[in-house]
Order: C-alpha cells, then sequence, then structure tokens
C-alpha cells in the first residue's frame, strides 16, 4: 500500500471565466470543487491508476469534513485526524489558455496534542505500508522538523520514503535520509541554496545536476526534479537521467508535480527500473496539465503521452 500525508489539506476549488480582470465583477463559467493538498492529490491520481492508497493527514472543521467526504466520495481511503482549527480553501481562477491565477488561504493552527495524536496514527498506519509520500506545506503549530521524523519513523518501519517539500521542513527532512526527494525548479534552487547558505538560481540542466548532488549528499538517496515543460531530472544511484515530454502541453500545471509524485510512489512500490519510472511520471505529469482540475487526469491521455516520453543517460 501507498500511505500519502498531507499535513496542511485543503478543499481546492477552481472558477473558470472567459479572462481574468482586476477591479472588475466576472461571471464565473463553471466551479469544480476537490480534495487538495499535495499528498491528496498524489492520492487521487493513483486512486485513478488502481493503486492501492490511503491518504491521511490533518483535517478540521466543517472544510476538513468535506475534505473527507469528497475523497470517500471519490472512493479513496482516507485515515486523516481530526483537528480543532478549520482547514483551509485553496481558490484557483482559469481564465482561458493563460496561466491560472491562484489564492492560497492559511493552515490552521495545530496543538502538541493534535500533532502527538497524529504521529500515533502515523506509527500505526506505517505497518501496512509499503511507500510512505510525505507532500506539502506545514501548518502553524507543526514543528519545523516534522518531515524529518516522518522519515525517520517509516525508516524505522522498512517503509520507502519520497518528500516533496519547500523551505526548512524540506532541508530537515532531506537530512533524515529519504528515499526520493522531488523538488520543482524553484525548490530545488531553494534547496540548494539553504546548503550552500547563500541563495542560488538553477537555471541550467548541469545546475539542475550540481544541485541535485548537494542534496544526495545532504541525505537523500535520490533526487528527481521536475523542470516544468523540460521535464524531470533525476539523480538516482551512480546514474543520472533526463525525461522530456514529446510536445508542450497547454492546460493547467496546478497538480502536475503531484501527479509526477504519483508516478514515482507508483514505481517505488512496484521496484520498476527508473528509466521506465520517469517514463511514468513525466506522461502523468503531462495529462494532468491537460485535464482541468489538480488531482484528475485522462488516463487514455497519459498513455498518449508516454509512448512519446524520451529518457536518456546523462551519467
Amino acid at each position: 500500500m501507498i500511505l500519502t500525508v498531507t499535513l496542511n489539506a485543503a478543499l481546492d476549488i477552481t472558477y473558470r471565466v472567459d479572462a481574468l480582470r482586476p477591479q472588475t465583477t466576472h461571471r464565473v463559467a463553471g466551479v469544480a470543487e476537490r480534495p487538495g493538498g499535495k499528498g491528496v492529490n498524489v492520492a487521487r491520481v493513483l486512486h485513478a491508476l488502481g493503486e492501492p492508497v490511503l491518504a491521511t493527514g490533518l483535517a478540521g472543521g466543517a472544510t476538513g469534513a468535506r475534505i473527507r467526504r469528497l475523497l470517500a466520495g471519490g472512493g479513496v481511503r482516507e485515515a486523516f485526524v481530526p483537528i480543532g482549527g478549520e482547514s483551509r480553501r485553496t481558490l484557483v481562477v482559469a481564465a482561458g489558455d493563460d496561466e491560472p491565477t491562484g489564492f492560497w488561504e492559511p493552515g490552521p493552527r495545530v496543538t502538541a496534542d493534535e500533532w502527538d495524536a497524529f504521529l500515533g496514527r502515523y506509527r500505526e498506519l506505517l505497518a501496512d505500508a509499503g511507500v510512505a509520500v510525505l507532500s506539502g506545506s506545514l501548518p502553524p503549530g507543526v514543528p519545523r522538523d516534522a518531515y524529518a521524523v516522518l522519515v525517520g519513523l517509516a525508516a524505522d518501519a522498512g517503509v520507502a520514503t519520497i518528500l516533496d517539500a519547500d523551505g526548512d521542513p524540506a532541508y530537515l527532512g532531506v537530512r533524515a535520509g529519504p528515499d526520493v526527494v522531488k523538488p520543482n525548479a524553484r525548490e530545488l534552487s531553494a534547496l540548494h541554496g539553504i546548503i550552500l547558505g547563500r541563495s542560488v538560481t538553477v537555471g541550467t540542466v548541469d545546475g539542475a545536476v550540481d544541485a541535485a548532488a548537494a542534496i544526495r549528499a545532504l541525505g537523500a538517496r535520490s533526487v528527481v526534479a521536475s523542470l516544468g515543460p523540460d521535464g524531470l531530472l533525476a539523480a538516482a544511484g551512480e546514474r543520472v537521467y533526463r525525461a522530456v515530454p514529446a510536445e508542450h502541453v497547454a492546460g493547467n500545471p496546478t497538480g502536475a508535480g503531484d501527479a509526477a509524485v504519483a508516478g514515482l510512489a507508483r514505481g517505488a512500490r512496484t521496484g520498476q527500473p527508473w528509466p521506465e519510472r520517469l517514463r511514468d511520471a513525466v506522461a502523468l505529469s503531462a495529462a494532468a496539465v491537460a485535464a482541468p482540475v489538480a488531482g484528475e487526469l485522462s488516463l487514455e491521455e497519459y498513455e498518449r503521452q508516454r509512448a512519446a516520453v524520451t529518457v536518456t543517460e546523462l551519467r
């Protein structure tokens, strides 16, 4: 089973409008409401692929209850730990073929007792897991080293981990030795900058290779960096791979990275060779971009994209 962890779950709302113009009223042509947060998106993609998956994390208030009901209604098993604070909402405004505009609410404050309750539940769930996906931001009150703690507990249970986070929580999590770290280009630059102690912009493939090497030296066993429309770069074992889609896919990139993580998690669970694992991750990411809502994709589009992905061994 694959266990996904979303500590800052959200109710994702997408508005579709003809055009987005500031300081004016918009008539919304369509509204979509989905359970969200990075780990939740991963769980929904895995469920669509027929993978055994269980979503956990923190959820509170009416919004948290709505997230859990929507997950269950979509067939995704969940074991979220209830908290007293109200889970957040995110709003994406999609206007034609333009890049979507997002509004992210702050997360709820989590108490020390609630965090302890989650750790207890997490330990129990690891007993049936083969892979744990640790994704997204931390809500207020959750310790900065939360991902380091979760990586360590998974390692003690013999469970592989995939970490997709940002900033200090990512840095501390990497030091705990996750099996895979999956930053996007901005997160890769930020994490490399924390390691070096100065601001860094990773703008080339060689720069991404160097950043991945630094992250591996810090503790990660493998690094898979998402380079947006330029595909993925992976440093795994003694090899470095580049996986690139055959074409640029227009659409909503929200959730594309989460779809890639789903592919990596499935590959980790089944022991898939890295070239095929990356081919899956790129194709799932492209199919997610083509879908109107994060966490959704067309399996037909995924298969079409997969057949055209190019995987090259750089080193």
